[in-house]
């Protein structure tokens, strides 16, 4: 990583300018073009330098307080089928599958937000419905300790 790949990673690691032309505004701050830094990106992207380039949505400040670690038992066989359903629903943002571990049958994991933990349990009931998954459980997280990347 050169000394500019350095500079635009840490000028977007906190977030990038809530502008028309963010990275046009980064350019302009290190003396590049809006085209420079978007191809220095992709390149640090195709090296595996950045991992990704997303938006993060900081759901707790507007308003979005509900949110549940939904666990299934889902039988090992139906587990591609099921996750695939499970991942379709809108208010799905996370779905992953873990091993099971002595005394917890649970093996698929499914991360849903909401404005009220009423919704998250009307969600999980939806997903129970479509999948015909009835061993399952909420897990409500009470508070958030950090939400942060790496940084430079």
């Amino acid at each position: 990583m050169d000394e500019t790949e350095e500079k635009i990673i840490k000028l977007t690691q906190n977030g990038i300018p809530l502008t028309p032309s963010p990275f046009r505004d980064i350019a302009s701050s290190l003396g590049l073009t809006e085209e420079d830094v978007v191809t220095r990106i992709e390149a640090m992207q195709d090296k595996g330098i950045i991992r990704r380039f997303g938006a993060s949505i900081g759901h707790r400040d507007i308003g979005i307080i509900a949110n549940a670690m939904c666990i299934w038992n889902v039988p090992d066989g139906q587990v591609e089928d099921v996750g695939s359903t499970m991942a379709s629903f809108e208010e799905v943002t996370h779905c992953y599958e873990r091993p099971r571990c002595p005394g917890w049958e649970y093996n698929l994991f499914t991360m849903v937000h909401s404005y009220t933990r009423e919704d998250c349990e009307e969600v999980a009931a939806r997903i129970s419905q479509a999948t015909g998954i009835m061993d399952y459980r909420l897990l409500f997280s009470e508070r958030e300790f950090k939400k942060t990347g790496i940084r430079l």
